[in-house]
């Protein structure tokens, strides 16, 4: 008896072994799926923008849900939709969806409004509005929580029309700064070159709805329904299937990009080049962006492995000092991007400068003066 008891709890031990081995493997061999939340803005008695009879929350739900359904085509993405059908959400309860889900990307789409002659499509990262006209998307679509019974206790005293009360906001979304504006920059592009719409940039404003979302942000706005010709666009299924397009092959090429950051270094600096490529430079005319690496009294070779492996570095000589600079761009998004390459290289004191007809300048009177 005693041993037949013992060869039962032998045979149980084994069977418990076996079938822990195999859950590992099961549970290693199983790759998270890539999150993406994407968020129709407005619904319900919010109807958006209504410019030329045209009803933005129908528009941009259609958007949303043919962007999911070619997501969903994809192998290993996961889509969740803060909302499906023509309901209201409050804006303070969006992003808690996409934290609660640990997703990897929020994405918020909306159609834009103002005069007539106004058209062109735009992405926008949480961050302070640098122009009045930033201000003003962000003011109108913030404007909405004065349709919440409850909203002076769901947003602590926010005020849509007080630029101050943006300040406070753009520091939960700082550590993704980055990400979110190579995301931006991607779909931005797209929605340039292939549909040819005209390009409106990548800009930061306070949008209330990228608030206290903890991962990678954007707000999408795909065009003016006030204006004629691109209201009627929008609102057709041509149109909105072709918007959702690029806006899906911008996620997929971010989450591809990031699958190449695991790889070798010659992947890692192809998705770089790519990703640095798809920024316009059209905004600072004039003024040249530079990432300053180092300054040193000795004259070092430009060779890559004196850039712990960064290629493209320049030199010049400055105050008896040799200053040594990544980059060479008009544009203040590249530039960003290519200070976020330079620190994953292992350059952690890097910083960015500006200069005008060689003359070096302070940086944060150059953006003062130029988004005034």
């Amino acid at each position: 008896m005693l041993m037949k008891n013992k060869l039962f709890y032998f045979i149980l031990l084994i069977a418990v072994i076996l079938t822990s081995y195999s859950f590992n493997i099961i549970t290693n061999n199983t790759e998270k799926p890539f999150i993406v939340v994407l968020d129709a803005g407005h619904g319900g008695n919010d109807p958006g923008n209504i410019g030329n009879g045209y009803k933005e929350k129908n528009i941009v739900l259609n958007i949303v849900l043919e962007v999911g359904k070619i997501l969903e085509a994809e192998s290993n993405f996961k889509v969740i939709y803060t909302r499906k059908t023509d309901v209201f959400i409050k804006l303070h309860e969006r992003a808690p969806i996409a934290n609660k889900a640990d997703a990897d990307l929020f994405v918020s789409v909306h159609c834009d409004a103002f005069t007539n002659n106004a058209y062109g499509a735009g992405t926008f990262v949480l961050g302070l509005h640098r122009t009045q006209a930033n201000f003003e998307v962000a003011k109108r679509e913030n404007e909405v929580i004065f349709l919440e019974d409850d909203y002076k206790e769901n947003y602590e005293g926010f005020d849509p029309n007080s630029p101050e009360s943006l300040i406070g906001m753009t520091l939960m979304q700082e550590e993704y700064l980055d990400q979110s504006i190579l995301l931006a920059s991607l779909i931005q592009d797209n929605f340039t070159n292939n549909l040819k719409r005209k390009d409106r940039s990548v800009k930061q404003a306070g949008f209330m709805v990228l608030y206290k979302s903890y991962m990678p942000s954007i707000l999408v706005e795909t065009g003016f329904l006030t204006n004629k010709k691109e209201g009627a666009y929008l609102n057709s299924l041509k149109g909105q299937k072709e918007m959702a397009k690029e806006i899906a092959k911008g996620i997929i090429t971010y989450k591809n990009s990031l699958s190449l950051e695991t790889g070798d270094i010659n992947k890692r600096d192809i998705i770089h080049k790519k990703n640095i490529e798809t920024v316009k430079d059209n905004k600072f005319e004039g003024y040249t962006f530079k990432v300053q690496l180092a300054a040193s009294s000795k004259k070092l070779s430009l060779k890559s492995y004196n850039f712990k492996g960064l290629m493209g570095v320049s030199r010049e000589e400055e105050d008896k000092l040799f200053k040594y600079y990544y980059g060479k761009t008009s544009d203040y998004n590249k530039i960003q991007l290519m200070k976020k390459i330079a620190e994953e290289k292992g350059h952690n004191s890097c910083y960015i400068v500006v200069f005008k007809e060689g003359k070096k300048l302070k940086l944060s009177d150059v953006l003062n003066i130029l988004d005034k």
